[in-house]
């Protein structure tokens, strides 16, 4: 007697992975002019080494729930970094990650309403480097990007380090989408 389908056919759905609700990235930092385009960029050395290292884990397995975990090692030490979640993607130029992410976006752009850009609203971290430049940074809020618009993941200057002001886009770093 032959197999009935289904039992032909599961040998093929194990070869398919199940979408996992955590995500796992590990990224160096490089030039945005390296010869592969990069996954972490670094728009300044002096706070964010080429080489230096970030681990963005996103977990996604409690419905309506986002928690995202930000992980580095080499930066500079002892400063502290605003990191947000951006729509654009990682460029050349800074400005290419776009605007912060908004669950609920603000019609009026660029987004300075305190209505729309807050913790509630963005996912935003604050990321404070140890004697070794190393840290980690955790955020959680109580939605979902929707898929494709949450495309980065930018560190800004933070405390103000000559020649950066504290908004300065220092490092971006691309997330799979």
């Amino acid at each position: 007697m032959p197999a009935p389908l289904a039992t032909a056919l599961l040998p093929l759905a194990l070869l398919v992975p199940a979408a996992s609700p955590v995500s796992v990235l590990e990224a160096h930092f490089d030039p945005a002019t390296a010869f592969v385009p990069p996954a972490a960029i670094s728009y300044a050395e002096d706070l964010v080494p080429y080489g230096s290292h970030a681990r963005v884990v996103t977990d996604r397995s409690e419905p309506g729930r986002t928690v995202l975990t930000l992980t580095v090692a080499g930066l500079a030490p002892d400063h502290e970094f605003p990191v947000h979640l951006h729509t654009g993607d990682c460029g050349a130029d800074p400005a290419a990650s776009g605007p912060h992410y908004q669950d609920v976006v603000d019609p009026v752009q660029p987004s300075t309403d305190p209505a729309y850009a807050n913790d509630r609203n963005e996912l935003r971290l604050v990321l404070r480097t140890d004697a070794d430049g190393g840290g980690t940074a955790r955020a959680a809020v109580d939605w979902q990007p929707r898929p494709g618009e949450a495309r980065s993941l930018v560190v800004h200057a933070g405390t103000p380090a000559a020649p950066h002001a504290a908004g300065d886009r220092v490092a971006c770093i691309k997330l799979a989408h």
